[in-house]
């Protein structure tokens, strides 16, 4: 048995599949310390998981404005010794990095304790810490035809993102009266990532009569922050019943999507990964100010793939019939499901821990532990 140290905090889109992976290493007879930030999204997203152990570090995100910049340096720096002090106490033979600013603290810390260090990024585009620590990696996972020019080809490795064990397929009836709605009528869902998008709230608070009096029900995450849990069982103008909700938050994914004939989502790598695992289709629309303009990038890809549409925020008065069209057109739905399932080929979580244990077993590992 074996412990290693999971960085993976700041948003959904690092701390989902740090979980993943860590569920893929419990299975196998290991230990896990899975580091987050402070973040209140982090906090939230962890409740589900009290048989995990996290370790909350301080942090913060970069920033090329001044006063946010000295705090970033200050906070990065505060990180490092905390890494440091875990890795005497927790003596792991192996860390791993999912990006963000959580990353760069445990990576340096790792390499200076000679212990191998394994990053994934999720992102059709690398963020800032994966260009800038790759090299200081043994192992690099990227997505498919991806490229990091500085690396050796020795050390990428071309992975999706891992999925927790939980997002799987379920009935869509089932799902759909687990969550209160009715199992024979149309089900739209809106997902603005582990923060929201007020975009895509105030579109679906917009249509939701008319998605009503087209048969259509409407399940909107409105991201933490952004409204309580509200329920709407009215009627339109027209007499049909609304059937609505808007949550703040779900960790209720699998059955969400899986409830879903189609969803409207943001582009993270994380949530389109979730999508292929439950083949649902998707109108993707990117978040325009995203690091590198990197949404627009992973939805682009998924389009091309064959698993649903992309629209831009800048043209949001195009989705309403794009959703009206697509979400009653079950062939091209099914065709739609069939290329998710394909895109889903392999388990990143198996791939990892594989790897993890042959680079723990090596002797420069052992030697390290040993120093």
């Amino acid at each position: 048995m074996s412990h290693f140290l999971i960085s993976c905090g700041g948003t959904g889109g690092h701390l989902s599949p740090g979980i993943a992976l860590a569920e893929g290493l419990t299975a196998r007879g290991h230990t896990t310390t899975l580091l987050i930030s402070q973040k209140k999204v982090d906090a939230r997203l962890i409740e589900k998981y009290p048989q995990m152990h996290f370790a909350r570090m301080p942090g913060s995100g970069f920033s090329w404005r001044p006063i946010a910049l000295v705090r970033c340096l200050f906070a990065q720096f505060r990180a490092v010794h905390f890494c440091r002090r875990l890795i005497r106490q927790t003596a792991p033979v192996g860390i791993v990095g999912f990006g963000g600013f959580t990353s760069a603290p445990i990576v340096l810390a790792g390499r200076g304790a000679r212990l191998p260090v394994l990053l994934h990024e999720s992102n059709r585009v690398p963020g800032l810490a994966i260009r800038w620590l790759g090299r200081l990696a043994t192992l690099v996972y990227l997505p498919p035809g991806v490229l990091l020019p500085r690396l050796q080809a020795s050390s990428i490795r071309y992975a999706a993102p891992p999925v927790r064990s939980e997002i799987l397929r379920t009935s869509a009836i089932d799902a759909r009266l687990a969550l209160g709605l009715d199992p024979m009528r149309k089900v739209l869902v809106l997902l603005g990532g582990s923060q929201g998008a007020s975009a895509l709230n105030h579109w679906a608070r917009e249509h939701v009569e008319t998605l009503a009096h087209e048969g259509v029900q409407l399940y909107c995450v409105t991201g933490l922050g952004k409204g309580s849990t509200e329920s709407l069982a009215l009627k339109t103008k027209m007499g049909e019943p609304i059937n609505a909700m808007f949550v703040p938050f779900s960790d209720r994914i699998a059955q969400l999507l899986s409830a879903a004939d189609l969803v409207v989502s943001r582009a993270g790598a994380g949530s389109i990964a979730e999508l292929i695992r439950c083949q649902t289709p998707a109108i993707l629309v990117p978040f325009p100010q995203s690091a590198d303009d990197h949404q627009r990038a992973n939805a682009a890809y998924f389009e091309q793939q064959g698993g649903g549409l992309v629209i831009e925020q800048a043209v949001l008065k195009k989705l309403q019939i794009t959703v009206l069209d697509l979400i009653f057109n079950d062939r091209l739905l099914s065709q739609y499901r069939a290329q998710l399932k394909a895109m889903d080929r392999a388990d990143t979580v198996d791939i990892m821990v594989n790897d993890l244990e042959r680079l723990a077993a090596s002797p420069e590992c052992a030697a390290s532990i040993s120093s």
